[in-house]
This record gives structure tokens, C-alpha cells and sequence, in this order.
């Protein structure tokens, strides 16, 4: 079976890593068991980083510019790779969280798509103004499918008050979606816990983020109009857990979390 080509290197500075990791092994007429060695990985590990299914670490690069004496080649695309807008994030993303076993979300504005209802989404994606409207609802909810699992990841939600009462389409929206985060919020693998608005400035008012736990350890992801940020790096999102444990402090207890949700449902009646 022919190994499948490399990305092209003009479509991402990750693309390019993928590309140059080929080529210049090639150049060299270096096996790929002598680089998967090289860079204390296995064989398979390095087929996906050429193909650019799997993305090098500081560690490799470091190791590929040291032995090929490159001048810091590897090193210097991975670090504008992470600076830039990479264009498979979405697929990135979904297949990261599809594979994490604890996923940890702080949203400041709207209700996290793992937890919003067929109606609440709809609404937020129509005030979007996608032309794709259901296509891009059945992709959210499908997303939904890892929490009915026989094994579901463990997920714990910090939410402001602010996503619980500011109106997502009419009231009976906004009944039905607070009543469904009350459901969810009983299941033994669920978490969720609101930050009042008494918390006043905290560390949360920087924005929205989520930490995928998985076979590689923590992955950050933070979102913006037009494309999100995966943070690989393993410093860089123990960074975010920081964070998210601070941004907890100032959360109410799960408890009094539903009280707030069933009040502010209660008020929309």
C-alpha cells in the first residue's frame, strides 16, 4: 500500500511541518524507524505526523533540528503553527473532543453546544446567519452522542449567570433549554455550576474556553468569530486549567447552581 501524500505546504504553516518532516527525510534516505526512533515515537506515529493527521511537539521538533542540524527549522514553524489560524481546526476540534474522557467548558455567553436543545441552537445559529442553517444543526446535535455513550466523558460546565437569562428566541426556548440543564446536571457524569453576577470582575470576563482531556493529555480550545484556537501545547493549557479551577472559585456550589437555573426558568413562565 503507497503511504499517503503529504498536505500541501502552502495550505498551513502545520501542513508545511508535515511536508518538510518528509522531505527531509527523504533527503537524508532515513527510514522511518530511524526517525520514529529519532523522535521516540512509533512507526505509525510518524506516518500520521507526515500526513499531517498528528501534529509534532516541542520535543521532536527540538530533536529533528539538533540531529539534521537544520538552524532551528522544525522549531521555528512550530511556533508560527501555533500562532496561526490553522483551517482543520473544526475537524481537529470535534475529533479531540470526541476522543476526550473529561472535558471542562467555561462559557460566558451562550450555553455550551454539547448542552443546548435542537430549538436553542437552532435560534443561535439563524442569528448567525448561516444559509446552512439544519446541516449545521444536525452536524451540533450529533456532536451531543459521546454524552449517551457506555461511556461518556466526565463534563463539568462553569456558565455565568448571564448565559441563563439572556433570551435564545422566545420563552418556551429558554423554558425548555434551562429545564434540560437541569436534567443533564443529575447525571453522575455531569457537572454544572453557574458564577453569579455577585462575582463581579473575575478572571472568566477574558472568554469562553474548553480543556479536552485525552490519551495525550490536555488539549485547550478557545473560540472566536470565524475560527477557533486548539492548544496543543502542554504548557500552554495547563495555563487554562489554571484558569478554569480560579474562574470555579467564584462559582456556586452544583446545588445552588440548579436553584439559580430553576429560578431564573421560573421567571421566564
Amino acid at each position: 500500500m503507497l503511504p499517503k501524500p503529504s498536505p500541501d505546504p502552502k495550505s498551513s504553516m502545520w501542513a508545511w511541518l508535515a511536508h518538510d518532516l518528509r522531505f527531509y527525510r527523504h533527503q537524508r534516505g532515513l527510514s522511518g524507524d530511524s526517525v520514529a526512533k529519532l523522535i521516540n515515537c512509533a512507526r505509525s506515529s510518524l506516518s500520521r505526523l507526515e500526513n499531517g493527521e498528528a501534529k509534532l511537539d516541542e520535543g521532536q521538533a527540538a530533536a529533528l533540528d539538533e540531529r539534521w542540524q537544520t538552524g532551528g527549522h522544525f522549531g521555528t514553524i512550530l511556533w508560527y503553527a501555533r500562532l496561526g489560524h490553522d483551517p482543520n481546526w473544526i475537524k481537529q476540534h470535534l475529533d479531540i473532543e470526541a476522543g476526550a474522557s473529561v472535558i471542562k467548558v467555561f462559557e460566558a455567553l451562550v450555553v455550551p453546544g454539547l448542552l443546548q436543545t435542537p430549538e436553542y441552537a437552532y435560534e443561535l445559529i439563524a442569528a448567525g446567519g448561516r444559509p446552512d442553517i439544519d446541516e449545521v444543526l444536525e452536524r451540533r446535535m450529533a456532536r451531543q452522542a459521546i454524552l449517551a455513550r457506555e461511556d461518556p466523558p466526565v463534563l463539568w460546565v462553569l456558565l455565568t449567570e448571564s448565559v441563563l437569562d439572556w433570551p435564545v428566541g422566545d420563552a418556551d426556548v429558554m423554558r425548555k433549554q434551562l429545564a434540560y440543564l437541569l436534567e443533564v446536571s443529575e447525571r453522575p457524569n455531569v457537572g454544572i455550576r453557574v458564577v453569579p453576577r455577585s462575582a463581579r470582575a473575575y478572571y472568566g470576563l477574558d472568554g469562553s474556553f474548553k480543556i479536552m482531556t485525552g490519551p495525550s493529555g490536555d488539549v485547550a480550545y478557545t473560540e472566536s468569530p470565524g475560527g477557533g484556537r486548539l492548544v496543543p501545547s502542554a504548557a500552554e493549557a495547563q495555563s487554562y486549567v489554571l484558569r478554569y479551577d480560579r474562574i470555579g472559585q467564584k462559582a456556586l456550589p452544583e446545588d445552588l447552581s440548579r436553584d439559580l437555573i430553576k429560578k431564573v426558568m421560573e421567571a421566564t413562565e
